[in-house]
């Protein structure tokens, strides 16, 4: 930690456990990563109800309504639901504890970013954030893009997200809202890979498979897809540049990417391979039909 701060380590998700270990504490903030489902939200709330000036829970914009019909960009009060996949689900309901709960004792705001990239991180279909299709591009190897790859998806830039999210802490006109934080800017899947392309300098050999067939190999993806990646994701980011007006996502998506590339090239140590997805798309194309 830097200077001038402490850590305080504690199990967040044993409810006995966190309590005790902060039970002196007060805070002006507390911004919470890792609440993933309702009982989760209710330990947060019991352990920090009157101790804290502001609770900030980081939900996902994969909580809407994901459909060729649903109108984009979309936007703080587009209709949440996802049929499939409980990671959406179960923080929706999370949303809906806390705003329950908020009030005087214990003030909430709700963050929704989408796909968020740290260093060297590339967006793949299958989960993760590693090498794994950067390496079979370097290698002229095919892999698979759900769907006929033209979905949007959004992507942010970790640094960027920081910024509108410092903005909130400690704002008292953002208790009691819900906001997006993403970039404005989203590319195609293919075209996130025609850039990777570009940046390991290699054409990238792409097997467009239907996403039903992929849902019906590989059941364990169903939510992911169809509620999320294989659907348009744009968001309007209007509210959080009201409420914070120097937020502005400075990396685009192809220095996002390009970046990360020049990030894993540096070093091989930081060329990880997911095994589990590269034998997804080691599947030769005619089996795909």
């Amino acid at each position: 930690m830097p200077k001038g701060y402490s850590t305080l380590v504690a199990d967040r998700y044993d409810k006995a456990s966190f309590a005790e270990a902060i039970k002196s504490w007060r805070g002006d903030a507390a911004i919470d990563f890792i609440c993933f489902n309702k009982a989760q939200g209710e330990i947060a709330y019991e352990a920090l109800k009157g101790k804290v000036g502001q609770y900030i829970f980081i939900s996902t914009a994969a909580v809407y309504y994901k459909r060729p019909s649903t109108p984009l960009p979309m936007t703080e009060t587009t209709p949440r639901w996802a049929r499939y996949w409980d990671y959406s689900r179960l923080k929706a309901e999370c949303e809906d504890w806390f705003a329950a709960v908020h009030g005087p004792d214990f003030p909430a705001t709700i963050v929704r970013p989408s796909h968020t990239l740290a260093a060297g991180e590339i967006p793949g279909p299958f989960g993760g954030s590693d090498w794994t299709l950067a390496a079979r591009i370097l290698a002229g190897r095919p892999f698979v893009l759900p769907g006929d790859g033209q979905s949007l998806w959004t992507i942010t830039a970790a640094c960027d997200f920081a910024q509108g999210l410092a903005g909130l802490v400690g704002n008292p006109a953002a208790i009691g809202e819900t906001f997006h934080i993403t970039s404005d800017a989203a590319l195609t899947w293919n075209g996130i890979f025609q850039e990777v392309g570009q940046a390991v300098g290699r054409e990238p050999k792409i097997v467009h498979v239907p996403l039903e067939f992929i849902c019906r190999e590989y059941p364990q993806f169903l939510g992911a897809l169809l509620d999320d990646k294989g659907q348009h994701s744009i968001f309007d980011n209007a509210k959080i540049k009201r409420f914070v007006p120097e937020f502005e996502c400075v990396k685009s998506p192809r220095r996002l990417l390009r970046d990360a590339a020049a990030w894993r090239l540096a070093d091989p140590a930081r060329q990880t391979i997911n095994a589990a997805a590269d034998r997804i798309h080691d599947r030769s194309p005619s089996s795909w039909q």
